[in-house]
């Protein structure tokens, strides 16, 4: 899940929390705790420890956003303002690519065609768009009002701030159970011993302004080891709304009402006009304000845990002061009660004073009417699903629940993104300020992401397979998705691989890690999605309106296409005509065992050992065979008869030539694909001791005992089987035994849970890359390549051949073991995983929360697979 020059494992990065007290705070030590978070914040971020009743020493980051903006603008207009022209000779030349790599393709924008205008904009204008956080709500606009919840925790006696998903909370699970994408979704979070469901809906009625009106419902039971201790035990939730353009909110009544509305805050915005945000419910709450002047929204975590430390230390009281900064533009709302409890949170877009509709709308989106409307969004949820994936006579229920959830948290991981990327510049360049990267153009992102502790932002390589799912269920999601997404393309025909757009994204990746490279790829898996989208016309998948939009959709995103298409065919190509490469390996490299070929997605997978323009990679040619056949199809399709689709149709037949396939990637002795370059076997990680200075440190390096020479490399794996994934392979050929030899073959790839990556017998199997880089793509079973090969062995089984019905016997098998672990590890752990682990009965492994292409479980129950196959 990587490319452009950094690896995409997790890397957990842990924010500690502290502990409280339960003692009453006074008036004057509100204002001063208050007093003391503002000049805290001032002071700057600091650390984000547990909240401890001791000496807190609190800093933070309020200005740091505003001043990180500024700095990127800055950057931007000194580069374009003359600076390059200070360069002469090859250095202009040079920097003049640089600008190409943040210009915007001169094309008609996909977002600006009618079909995503008007009604569907508004229809999806708010959301759960904040995916990086357990709840989290905005508009997609680039500054919004967001809202969002957290809650304090408590492990092992000590007290925690929950806000940002991540794994080091300790949560039993968290995830949504049911979601549409669109206006409904529930979700279940618990937290040793704490259970929240939070339910989420939208709806536009009468007198609603632009986006209509939504709610929040927040159940909390607390279960803890007995029930007088649960009773006696108090539960701390903190809701949140603010606007990001820094404009003034009015903090309204705080005082909780015996069953009737609170009015929490009031305010306005450009899009959406005066706005009111009120609390319902019948329990018993206490409820503790503060407000605060900030524009760092990412530091929101920071901020609560601060103010209440604070006001804990001074007070002895475990909530907020009571007390608003001057135009404050953040509202935190602690609400504490005995559980059981149920809260409603409702936000009322256009909602004027004077407007006669406010009551009969907040009776709406409360208590038992909202109660009814959530029933009926979940049973029309779950028809839904079955009515579009069709498994009610191919698993049981306890699957379907887990398919249900699968759809359900990639739908509730769409996030809205808005910011630039930062592009790094050539080698020996620098900006006058001293970065070292230039950035991209303002831009939004609408994107599914892989996980919302670990991933929450776009990656382009994990969006075609989010497609797959995505654009079964809603065809008019997927196509705004992936219409963001190709908006994104430069001058060049490149897209960034990684998008880190905004403060909050940004917070969660590793500084190392942010630039992006304008040279190296990424799989352009998008045709898989957009392959579909041509054939499902030609099929009759869709009504005559969704046909039409496709139709509109295809014909704009052909110039588009064709433009990202050419990059890789200019950019990726090998040395000779027809051959194709990752470019951006490291060939000089001493530590690596076996150089990682980052921009293919498949991370550490086994390549040639000293990588040089010699090679030949199996699995991109195969990549270029899906997107040549994806633009001769929509061609077709929209009926274009010019020289460039007589080129594309040329190109397809030329890479779906078998014999050519076979010259170059084919080891004809054991039927297998492989990769072609400079290799040899003989290589191995030994300890050395290098002088360092004065004294002397061992260091693990790479020794080559053997001399590399050019050759097929001989490791059996995924990128073995692109060939016989992508339906190149005739169904009549030998070579196709072959194939399922390997599969079938338990010493090679097959397991009781899934295929591995890499088989047993290859000499890097399960080997670490360097002294800190465990293996990755060498033995994992993925889901993402699980289903591609499930899917060829689907189609093999429908084609007339003599291995017809070994392909529907493998299929059958290979289903069989993805459904019952995957099911069965989310049972267990409560989550989707990364990956699975193939020495460990199949257990989850990596990023937990990964709902990203490990989501294919829906359509592998389903049985539904993309066209890939002529």
């Amino acid at each position: 899940m990587t490319g452009g020059g950094s690896s995409r494992r997790p890397a957990a990065v842990a924010r500690n929390r502290g502990r409280p007290s339960d003692s009453e705070s006074e008036p004057d030590a509100r204002r001063a705790s208050a007093a003391a978070a503002a000049a805290a914040r001032r002071r700057g971020r600091g650390d984000h420890g547990p909240l401890r009743l001791m000496d807190v020493s609190p800093r933070t980051v309020a200005l740091l956003g505003m001043a990180s903006v500024a700095l990127v603008s800055v950057a931007f207009l000194a580069y374009t303002g003359g600076w390059w022209e200070e360069v002469e000779g090859e250095g202009a030349a040079t920097l003049r690519t640089v600008t190409r790599s943040v210009t915007p393709l001169p094309a008609p924008r996909m977002m600006d065609l009618p079909q995503f205008q008007s009604n569907h904009k508004e229809s999806l204008y708010w959301g759960t768009y904040r995916p990086n956080v357990y709840l989290g709500i905005r508009a997609r606009t680039p500054l919004s009002l967001i809202a969002g919840l957290m809650w304090i925790g408590l492990k092992k006696g000590q007290y925690f701030l929950r806000h940002v998903c991540q794994d080091s909370d300790e949560l039993s699970t968290y995830g949504w159970t049911a979601h549409n994408g669109r206006d409904y979704g529930r979700q279940v979070l618990v937290d040793h011993g704490l259970f929240l469901t939070t339910s989420f809906l939208k709806e536009k009625g009468e007198g609603s302004g632009y986006g209509g009106d939504w709610a929040v419902r927040l159940d909390a039971n607390n279960e803890r080891s007995s029930f007088s201790e649960a009773q006696e035990s108090s539960t701390h939730l903190f809701f949140y709304i603010a606007d990001e353009t820094g404009k003034s909110i009015t903090m309204g009544s705080h005082e909780p009402s015996s069953g009737g509305p609170v009015l929490l805050a009031s305010g306005s915005h450009e899009e959406i006009g005066d706005w009111k945000i009120y609390l319902r419910s019948e329990d018993n709450l206490e409820i503790h304000r503060a407000g605060f002047k900030s524009i760092s929204m990412h530091n929101l975590s920071d901020l609560v845990q601060r103010t209440v430390a604070t006001n804990a230390m001074q007070s002895g009281n475990l909530n907020l002061p009571d007390m608003t900064e001057d135009s404050s533009n953040i509202m935190v709302y602690q609400i504490s009660m005995k559980s059981p409890a149920k809260i409603d949170i409702v936000f009322l877009s256009g909602a004027a004073s004077k407007n006669p509709m406010i009551e009969e709308r907040i009776s709406k989106l409360t208590g038992p009417m909202l109660s009814a409307r959530l029933d009926s969004k979940q049973k029309d949820f779950e028809e839904r699903y079955d009515q579009i994936f069709n498994v009610n006579n191919k698993i049981d229920s306890r699957e379907l629940s887990v398919g249900r959830a699968a759809l359900s948290n990639l739908l509730g991981g769409i996030g809205y993104f808005y910011g630039q990327s930062k592009i790094a510049l050539p080698k020996g360049f620098t900006q006058k300020n001293g970065d070292k990267y230039i950035p991209y153009w303002p831009a939004a992102l609408y994107t599914a992401v892989p996980s919302r502790s670990f991933f929450p932002r776009g990656f382009l390589w994990d969006e075609g397979f989010h497609q797959l799912v995505i654009g079964r269920w809603d065809v008019d999601i997927s196509m705004d998705i992936i219409g963001h997404w190709l908006d994104l393309l430069n001058s060049d025909g490149w897209i960034p691989r990684e998008q880190i757009l905004g403060a909050e994204a940004l917070s969660k990746v590793p500084e190392e890690f942010v630039l992006q490279y304008p040279s190296n790829g990424n799989p352009p898996t998008l045709f898989l999605a957009i392959r579909d989208l041509a054939s499902g016309i030609h099929a009759k998948q869709f009504s005559n309106e969704e046909a039409e939009k496709i139709s509109t959709f295809l014909k704009r995103a052909y110039t588009r296409l064709n433009s990202w298409f050419q990059w890789f065919n200019s950019t990726q190509s090998g040395k000779y005509e027809g051959t194709f490469y990752w470019h951006g390996r490291d060939n000089i490299t001493t530590r690596e065992l076996n150089p990682k070929t980052l921009t293919s997605g498949l991370d550490d997978y086994p390549r040639a050992s000293h990588p040089n323009d010699e090679e030949r990679h199996v699995d991109l040619r195969c990549w270029m065979l899906l997107a040549t056949n994806c633009m001769r199809s929509i061609a077709e399709f929209l009926k274009m008869d010019s020289a460039l689709e007589k080129d594309y149709y040329k190109m397809s037949n030329q890479l779906s030539d078998f014999g050519t396939l076979n010259k170059l990637h084919l080891d004809e002795k054991i039927g297998a694909y492989f990769d072609y370059g400079n290799h040899t076997e003989k290589v191995r990680l030994r300890w050395y001791d290098v002088k360092d200075k004065d004294a002397m440190r061992r260091e693990l390096l790479r020794e080559t005992v053997q001399p590399p020479q050019l050759q097929l490399v001989p490791h059996v794996g995924y990128v073995s089987l692109f060939p016989f994934m992508m339906g190149a392979i005739p169904p009549e050929s030998w070579v196709l035994e072959k194939q399922l030899d390997l599969i079938s073959n338990s010493s090679i790839l097959w397991t009781d849970y899934g295929l591995r990556s890499l088989s047993r017998t290859s000499s890097i199997y399960m080997k670490r890359n360097t002294e800190h880089d465990a293996p990755y793509w060498r033995g994992a079973i993925w889901i993402n390549m699980n289903y591609m090969i499930l899917s060829a062995l689907h189609h093999y089984a429908h084609e007339d051949g003599p291995f017809k019905g070994r392909a529907g016997e493998l299929y059958d098998k290979l289903r069989s073991n993805l459904i019952r672990n995957i099911v069965q590890n989310y049972h267990q752990t409560g989550f989707f995983w990364e990956n699975y682990d193939q020495k460990n009965k199949g257990k989850g492994k990596g990023a937990r929360s990964f709902t990203g292409w490990t989501s294919l479980i829906v359509l592998i129950m389903a049985e539904s697979y993309p066209t890939l196959h002529r």
